[in-house]
């Protein structure tokens, strides 16, 4: 019989939710070496964690994270609330010998997300692992494009190009929410946003981003507040809120192999919902990828005659392609969901080999430094920002 591996999930609302599917379906289609129980969901309302709980497949609920790192039936917590709570309930976890996945951004600040990294070294020598949450890396394209790029078939990295486009705060009608508070979400669309691509990028290249220049934007600075809880999710309240996060960020940025870069990310993109693009361009190659044409990759192979060349669509669908060989037959494509389930696949395979999972939280720490660096280049008007590595 597999061994199973309690899991206490903290936050219930859009990742939470993500989250749970990805532990409920990756031991149906996937041979995992440990079975995922859902065995606790916490949240701060009892009767909205009891129904979510209801609704999402677990078997218990507690209204206090603490209660979840006391329970003897709970192996790894999930951490899935607001940036400002990460610190507190990843270094508690991780002390209390429980292994961690915990969202993006890994935290609000460099120093929060340092302690977090070396509570996660004192912890690997015990043997308890920890992640941070960059699902993305597991979209069977992207690492169809990471493989391509380790295998050379780009040749030098000259260019990088990423940008992820949403639109869903455009309209200055919207209300205030946490994500819009800086003492809550630590950043507006530079850190929800921005982080997934900084570190898609290094993903896929191998490299590091080693400075940046950097533009923020707040386009609107006052909000409705949202109306009272028990309402409506983006309904509107009464009196206004102040936004202090940055609505859009726009950075140029170098790579450790000598790439040049640039970046972008927004919420105010109107008609793009969710619009990751990514194109790398080498000396013997090029790619490129946006996330809502998921299960495709284009590549470009510059050694072929010019008579002949030119970008090719891959349909990232087959059996030898990365995580693929799971689900449906060839050109049955995958969906958003599919990367946190292979997220689970993979943190769970590594806690059961006794090794290290990635990306880890010393690898969050170097894109928080990233996200510094843009705010302090922003700040100091564009001025060039060395990053720490």
């Amino acid at each position: 019989m597999t061994p199973t591996l309690g899991v206490g999930l903290i936050g219930y609302a859009f990742m939470g939710a993500a989250h749970s599917q990805a532990w409920r379906t990756a031991p149906h289609f996937f041979d995992l070496p440990l079975h995922p129980e859902l065995s606790v969901l916490a949240g701060r309302d009892p009767a909205r964690v009891a129904a979510a709980a209801e609704r999402l497949g677990w078997a218990a609920t507690e209204t206090d994270w603490r209660r979840v790192l006391e329970r003897a039936d709970v192996d790894l917590v999930d951490v899935c609330t607001p940036g400002d709570t990460h610190a507190e309930i990843a270094i508690a976890a991780l002390e209390a010998g429980k292994h961690v996945l915990c969202e993006k951004p890994l935290a609000n600040t460099v120093a929060e997300a340092e302690a977090m990294a070396e509570a996660a070294a004192r912890a690997a020598q015990r043997g308890v692992r920890s992640m941070v949450g960059f699902t993305y890396r597991r979209v069977p394209a992207i690492g169809l494009a990471r493989q391509l790029v380790a295998e050379g078939r780009l040749g030098q990295i000259r260019h990088v190009r990423a940008q992820y486009l949403q639109d869903w705060i455009a309209d200055p009608a919207a209300p205030m929410s946490w994500r819009l508070e800086k003492d809550k979400a630590g950043s507006g669309a530079l850190g929800d946003i921005g982080a997934h691509v900084v570190d898609l990028t290094q993903y896929i290249t191998g490299e590091k981003v080693t400075g940046v220049s950097a533009l923020l934007e707040t386009f609107v600075k006052e909000r409705p507040l949202p109306a009272a809880a028990g309402s409506l999710t983006g309904v509107a309240g009464e009196g206004m809120g102040t936004v202090t996060v940055d609505d859009a960020a726009l950075f140029l940025g170098r790579f450790s192999g000598g790439a040049l870069a640039s970046f972008e990310a927004t919420r105010f993109a109107l008609g793009r919902k969710n619009a990751i693009r990514i194109e790398v361009n080498g000396s013997a190659g090029s790619l490129a990828f946006d996330f809502e044409d998921m299960n495709v990759l284009e590549f470009f192979d510059g050694t072929e005659p010019a008579e002949v060349a030119g970008f090719r669509r891959i349909l990232v669908t087959e059996p030898g392609h990365p995580y693929v060989g799971a689900w449906w037959p060839a050109g049955h494509g995958l969906g958003y969901e599919h990367a946190f389930t292979h997220q689970v696949v993979d943190l769970v395979t590594a806690i059961a080999k006794g090794e290290d999972p990635t990306p880890s939280f010393a690898d969050g720490l170097q894109v928080q430094r990233v996200l510094d660096g843009v705010e302090r280049s922003a700040a100091a008007g564009s001025a060039w920002t060395e990053i720490a590595q």
